[in-house]
């Protein structure tokens, strides 16, 4: 899987820090193919299902709490689908990408879940 911190996502952080914005912990996932780069403002053709809020925490990669990490579950509604990549944002819709993660499609049929960890180490 190929990750990215994204331009946008670098805003957000520094506006965090400075006391404003909203915490990016709004998962949502995409089906279209491409490789993820800085300059992404969106998911390759995110899906129709709803961005989940996922249970954001302090997590330790190198040193203690250099990692911001959101774990949330998606679900498969209307149809079949292939998931191929995935997103942390900082709306229920439209908003700023943090991160953005790419990979080789999953199949998944209704009913089906994705348990998502989007991790961003500040190293």
């Amino acid at each position: 899987m190929a990750s990215i911190f994204t331009d946008a996502g670098k805003a957000i952080v520094t506006n965090r820090l400075k006391g404003a914005g909203t915490e990016p912990n709004y998962i949502a996932w995409g089906t279209g193919a491409g490789t993820s780069g800085a300059t992404d403002t969106d998911l390759f053709a995110e899906s129709s299902e709803a961005r989940v809020a996922g249970i954001s925490s302090q997590a330790t990669t190198t040193v203690a709490n250099d990692t911001y990490q959101v774990v949330g579950t998606m679900t498969v509604a209307g149809a079949s689908k292939t998931i191929t990549n995935v997103g942390l944002f900082d709306a229920t819709s439209a908003g700023n990408v943090l991160v953005k993660s790419n990979f080789t499609g999953i199949a998944l049929n209704v009913g089906e879940s994705i348990q998502f960890t989007q991790k961003l180490v500040f190293g």
